[in-house]
């Protein structure tokens, strides 16, 4: 494969004929921590946001990373100490940054739905901003604000009515999804928020979709943004921020997304000119190609017309094939492999449903009950999407650093996992 192939490169990669996460080879990890587990590259994760911050020329920008897309506590903590902020959608989110060092000044709270508590929490925390994304919300924000005696500085989220063209399920920027307040109410919402009490309208937020792969879409949307900016301080809105979200895609398999430096030129064309403070919300973009998912071949079963190659890995594992229909790259720990003696297959997990399938009609190299591969791309919206259907353990997660390695969440236990039921008296009465 060429490297254009491999976008998880250099730091995932063939070395001496094994499948190595910078200094470390897979298999001495799947030795000691077993199947199914996440490994990450911490090389990779620090060397992509350096890339992101530094894509912006002398306006230096707030770089919020998504919090969603992968919340260890490790690969957190690491961005953190980057220089990296947080953008957190729930209260738990919240908890994490913190715990990760990341203080409420440099986190930004995103979501369509927070509650009461929430919204007191994050005030409670001196959070940097709250993106609010309905009237609703901002009356309450307002009235949690008053009663605690704070002002919250509020970006509204605006919903420019752009198509993102990317997954339907994953699309946030058109007028029919849930999200924000549409471009033609913006001017009046901003004039809702000058007259609360507890409020301090400081800026614009913009999220229109993730996994993104033309600057298209941004463009658009951006240009819409920064003339709305221009006619809310033409209208006294003392702004002074612009939050353009994230989105940024990567590629899984033949996508071509815009390099970081292309989309930062483009950003500083559209709003150069503007004197705001800028901050941006990558979480894919930064560790989606850093993090593998290894399994193990349990069985190799020939069917009357496909041939399946069953992992110990399985959807509740990671759901992206699933849910998304998402490609990831399979790789054996052991090659590379060569073109020639490839085999099709499907991939699938042991969960109860056929949509346990990582991959459809896959050419493969071949594969014995035994051997162990890894599933490409899978540091973002893996372990964070992942559950314990079928009462299955959750995989740990390892961070790799040059020739050392942690695990960074342990393996639980059954009686851990069982533990966290309760049978109420009445069923336990003879």
């Amino acid at each position: 494969m060429s490297s254009r192939d491999q976008p998880w490169a250099p730091e995932i990669a063939y070395r001496g004929g094994a499948l190595a996460i910078e200094a470390m080879p897979l298999a001495l990890i799947a030795d000691e921590v077993g199947t199914p587990c996440y490994v990450y590259s911490a090389a990779q994760i620090a060397r992509r946001y350096r890339e992101f911050a530094a894509a912006f020329g002398d306006n230096r920008p707030s770089i919020c990373y998504s919090v969603k897309a992968n919340p260890n506590l490790a690969v957190v903590a690491l961005l953190g100490k980057l220089g990296a902020g947080a953008d957190v959608v729930s209260e738990g989110e919240f908890r994490r940054a913190l715990a990760a060092g990341i203080p409420g000044g440099r986190i930004i709270f995103s979501g369509v739905g927070k509650s009461e508590s929430e919204l007191e929490f994050a005030l409670a925390h001196d959070v940097h901003q709250i993106n609010v994304e309905s009237l609703p919300e901002l009356e309450t924000l307002s009235a949690v604000a008053t009663r605690m005696g704070r002002i919250a500085p509020v970006a509204i989220r605006i919903n420019p009515d752009v198509d993102a063209r990317t997954h339907a399920k994953i699309t946030t920027g058109k007028k029919e999804n849930k999200f924000g307040i549409d471009l033609a109410h913006a001017r009046a919402a901003y004039k809702r928020a000058r007259s609360l009490p507890g409020i301090a309208p400081v800026g614009i937020a913009v999220h229109i979709g993730s996994q993104l792969t033309s600057l298209r879409p941004f463009t658009t949307a951006f240009r819409r943004i920064a003339e709305l900016y221009r006619e809310l301080r033409a209208d006294g809105v003392p702004l002074e921020r612009l939050d353009l979200g994230g989105g940024l895609g990567i590629r899984y398999r033949d996508e071509d997304p815009p390099a970081i430096a292309d989309y930062g030129a483009m950003v500083t064309r559209v709003f150069g000119n503007l004197g705001a403070q800028l901050s941006f919300e990558p979480g894919r973009a930064i560790v989606g190609n850093a993090g593998v998912l290894l399994a193990k071949v349990i069985y190799v079963k020939q069917g009357v017309s496909h041939r399946f190659v069953i992992l110990d890995a399985a959807m509740n594992d990671l759901i992206r094939p699933a849910l998304y229909e998402a490609w990831h790259e399979i790789l054996p720990l052991s090659g590379p492999p060569a073109r020639r003696g490839m085999k099709e297959a499907d991939v699938v997990g042991p969960v109860c449903e056929t949509g346990d399938t990582f991959a459809a009609k896959r050419k493969l190299p071949p594969l014995s009950e035994g051997d162990r591969v890894a599933l490409m791309s899978a540091g973002a919206y893996g372990a964070s999407m992942s559950s314990g259907y079928n009462t299955r353990l959750p995989a740990p997660e390892v961070l790799v650093s040059g020739g050392q390695f942690a695990v960074i969440r342990p393996r639980t236990s059954y009686q851990a996992v069982l533990g966290e039921d309760r049978i109420p008296p009445w069923l336990t009465e003879s």
